[in-house]
């Protein structure tokens, strides 16, 4: 596994993701694709840590660049590149196992964070099983998918804790960690984490840091 694969169907944006992801070294090294086919032609030849995937990539599409991108990279984590009116398109790739979302013109910070917690809780390499597309679950998420937060909603409130939580989750340590930091037992910390998941609609931690980054919950 190396490194990172752009793919978008715009150039302009395109470069200039591949421009933010090189000045994150966790994601080096940075290669581009316009294409599903360009995607998975380079996933053959380099397994990919890391795909931003083009929420509207020209057909076969992103959902269909997913399945086939599971037969030969299983364990990319994918992130969907998805705007305000992307709701559709998102909800189908988190059916089919994409990790969540940033918006296109994300910042090199946020996807800094993003990727240091995607590679922390690596995708399992076990055959996906597309899941129902729905509404987000009600109960705390514990290894279940979860419909994200969109761009232009509003996140629940979270308590001082659960921001704490939160923050740790930003800098990339574990739960272990965070507990020591906090003086709280690492089952209490999950318990704030699967709270804060379930506020945030986030279905794990990568995706609840590039919520809480994108809303100005933790900076």
């Amino acid at each position: 596994m190396a490194g990172v694969v752009v793919c978008h169907g715009s150039s302009s944006v395109r470069e200039r993701l591949v421009v933010t992801s090189i000045g994150v070294p966790s994601l080096a090294p940075v290669r581009a694709a316009a294409s599903a086919d360009e995607l998975l032609a380079l996933a053959r030849r380099i397994p990919p840590t890391v795909v931003l995937l083009d929420a509207h990539l020209p057909a076969p599409g992103p959902a269909e660049a997913i399945r086939r991108l599971r037969t030969v990279a299983p364990s990319a984590a994918v992130v969907v590149l998805a705007g305000p009116d992307d709701g559709e398109a998102l909800d189908r790739a988190l059916a089919l196992g994409a990790r969540g979302f940033l918006a296109p013109d994300v910042g090199r910070a946020e996807l800094a964070a993003v990727a240091a917690h995607v590679q922390a809780s690596p995708v399992t390499s076990a055959p996906l099983v597309p899941q129902p597309v729905g509404p987000a679950p009600a109960a705390p998420y514990e290894g279940r998918q979860a419909t994200a937060l969109r761009p232009g909603d509003v996140p629940a409130q979270l308590t001082k804790r659960e921001i704490e939580v939160l923050v740790g989750m930003s800098h990339g340590r574990s739960n272990a960690q965070i507990g020591q930091e906090l003086y709280l037992s690492e089952d209490t910390v999950k318990t704030h984490a699967r709270r804060l998941f379930r506020k945030l609609g986030a279905s794990d931690r990568a995706q609840a840091v590039a919520i809480g980054l994108r809303r100005g919950i933790i900076d």
